[in-house]
């Protein structure tokens, strides 16, 4: 069978196991995901063999200790997997929710009511427990997922969804609501995002690239989230103890991932007092600062910032650091080198937060807290899909509700139209 034609199969299963999918109750479901999150336990030894053959691969390729680190699979990496599967299990179903109602004039009552959106492509990289939390999202929300997981993660991926669909059918849920795709051709790739007579959303996960070359080549609507440039605005007001102690955890807790602090702005009045402790703070953990003119008079160990720093996405111990004049200024910047993706401001001044609140137009806008905070998990989602810097139809981290849509439904009691 040709790449193409099995793409089309498996497609075509995906569509078929949706439409039952979106009729399961919500019992059979978390009985599904509970025994799915036992399963990974039950075959830890499996899982790791297969895993242990991609770590063997990677490391002949020469992948960077990062990418290792992300694709290893410990028996503390299972239980996460199950601990998150079964904190979707615990979570309300949104299949079937009511959202709201009204009456009309001529007796109609109208409402909107929660559905599955279909089928769902995710295409990610490294990460095999992608897998579990994309499926247990995708069953608890009645959407079939078709995953295509990077070739450094082929057997890890295969292993996991094997479990995942021995879990589903004991409980009389199509196995073909999670598949994996089984080549790592590219090909398989391009002609799954010609499927939009089958398949309803395409999420990519990974860097910029791979998300770009998705939208460039997708026939079917995709979620997008190119990179995080996320800022932190530190206001003439703010605590600088509670400001040092955020900014140094935005930055450095782990700077390899998109909600990780790429630019610091910090209001001129505070600038000589703040500026000199937090930059004590990064020396101590070996951040680069790459700093304005008014940052190097006052840090002058800082390398001077290029224009392509403020919308940079380092994804490591680097920070751009601005001073800027007002409140007005830091929005502005914002506005122009931003990301859409996450961004925070310290401040004791509540008109201040407010405005930052209302004017700032990220997915995800904190105040007085890390942008680290922007995660599905953290904001009580049970686990994320992804984050949509997109505002349609998703904005942020993205949950079970993001992984629905929402039909209208009409009581009548005889009326015609006029």
């Amino acid at each position: 069978m040709s790449i193409k034609s099995e793409m089309v199969e498996t497609a075509k299963a995906a569509r078929e196991a949706s439409l039952k999918l979106a009729n399961c109750n919500t019992a059979v479901k978390n009985n599904a995901l509970l025994k799915m999150a036992d399963g990974l336990l039950k075959n830890a030894d499996t899982i790791k063999a297969a895993n242990a053959k991609d770590l063997k691969t990677a490391e002949g390729k020469g992948l960077s200790k990062a990418m290792l680190d992300r694709l290893t699979i410990t028996d503390k990496v299972l239980k996460t997997m199950a601990d998150g599967i079964k904190e979707v299990a615990n979570l309300p179903d949104p299949v079937g929710e009511i959202t709201r109602m009204w009456k009309r004039p001529n007796g109609l009552l109208v409402g909107r009511m929660r559905i599955p959106l279909g089928v769902i492509g995710i295409i990610y990289e490294a990460r095999p427990n992608v897998t579990a939390d994309a499926a247990a999202l995708c069953l608890k929300s009645g959407n079939a997922v078709i995953l295509r997981g990077g070739s450094e993660a082929i057997n890890s991926n295969l292993a996991i969804a094997k479990v995942l669909q021995d879990a589903c059918k004991k409980e009389g849920v199509p196995d073909t609501a999670i598949q994996v795709i089984p080549t790592t051709e590219r090909e398989a790739v391009l002609e799954m995002l010609k499927l939009e007579e089958y398949i309803d959303l395409i999420i990519p996960r990974g860097g910029e690239g791979l998300i770009r070359f998705v939208a460039e080549n997708s026939r079917i609507p995709v979620i997008k989230h190119y990179k995080g440039v996320c800022h932190i605005f530190v206001d003439e007001s703010a605590d600088l103890d509670m400001a040092g102690k955020i900014c140094l955890n935005a930055k450095v807790q782990r700077p390899g991932v998109c909600n990780a602090m790429e630019s610091l702005l910090v209001h001129k009045n505070i600038a000589k007092e703040f500026l000199p402790r937090m930059g004590k703070k990064y020396q101590d953990v070996n951040v680069e600062l790459r700093g304005c003119d008014e940052t190097r008079k006052i840090l002058p160990y800082a390398k001077p910032a290029a224009e392509e720093d403020w919308s940079a996405e380092y994804l490591d111990l680097i920070l751009a650091v601005k001073v800027v004049k007002d409140m007005d200024e830091a929005i502005a910047h914002i506005a122009k080198y931003g990301s859409l993706h996450t961004e925070s401001i310290i401040t004791k001044d509540y008109s201040n937060s407010q405005r930052f609140l209302r004017e700032v137009n990220s997915s995800t806008v904190l105040v007085n807290a890390s942008t680290r905070f922007s995660d599905g998990f953290q904001l009580g989602l049970g686990a994320e899909i992804g984050i949509s810097t997109t505002k349609i139809h998703a904005f942020g981290p993205m949950g079970l509700e993001e992984l629905t849509t929402q039909k209208f439904i009409i009581y009548g009691d005889g009326q015609v139209r006029e």
